[in-house]
């Protein structure tokens, strides 16, 4: 698990919750952990260090994801209906679109144990509320300050925020965002990680160990042994 090797590094583990684009856990996510090659851990400590030395801390999203949870993604986008979180992570786009516009695919990198989807917190690190089912939903795209509460600097829009303006070089988000997007990416890349240009929240190893194979244990404290 990530913790053994750094526990300083934060987590919001959003797939073992509701608060996702889904509305509900995401199968293979029985607890809410990241799990990652060693490899991909200890490099991640290092980039670690590079941002507490300039105020900032990491917070990851989803790390390891099981093949099961991929295709528990294909298999909802498929599904007429059971839009209950477009508003908010998929306002400006088709369901349908999901995966022709390349937000959602298969096989993933992350099921291969070492890429992450992560962003940047200020340290120490302001509180963030506890999600509450049936609360309103407010899009990805608009302001920070309107959406809601995720302690993370302004990157421009929430995670997984299927839309363009999540694009890693986005010319559409404010100034601070675009900076703090750059800082995120010179981190990662200083510490051997490859972005992804449609998403400003995924890295994935460059070094990884299992660069063709792709795993399927659940994401739980046994599968870390």
């Amino acid at each position: 698990m990530l913790s053994d090797v750094d526990h300083r590094i934060l987590t919001d583990i959003r797939y073992a919750t509701a608060y996702n684009f889904v509305g509900r856990r995401v199968d293979g996510y029985q607890e809410p952990l990241c799990l990652l090659t060693k490899r991909a851990a200890e490099a991640l400590r290092r980039v670690q260090d590079a941002a507490l030395a300039v105020g900032r801390s990491l917070k990851v999203y989803d790390c390891y994801r099981p093949q099961r949870a991929t295709e528990d993604f294909l298999d909802w986008a498929g599904q007429p209906g059971q839009d209950a979180m477009k508003a908010e992570f998929y306002p400006r786009v088709t369901k349908a679109e999901l995966v022709d516009r390349g937000y959602l695919g298969a096989p993933s990198a992350h099921s291969r144990g070492s890429t992450v989807d992560l962003t940047l917190v200020d340290v120490p690190p302001p509180e963030q509320a506890r999600f509450a089912p049936g609360r309103p939903l407010v899009a990805c795209t608009v302001p920070r300050a309107q959406r809601f509460p995720d302690n993370s600097v302004d990157m421009g829009t929430g995670f997984d925020c299927f839309d363009p303006l999540s694009h890693t070089d986005s010319d559409r988000v404010g100034p601070t965002a675009r900076e703090n997007r750059r800082q995120l990416r010179q981190l990662m890349t200083e510490g051997g990680f490859v972005g992804y240009d449609r998403e400003w929240w995924h890295f994935r190893y460059r070094d990884e160990p299992w660069p063709d194979t792709y795993f399927d244990l659940p994401v739980t404290r046994s599968s870390a042994g």
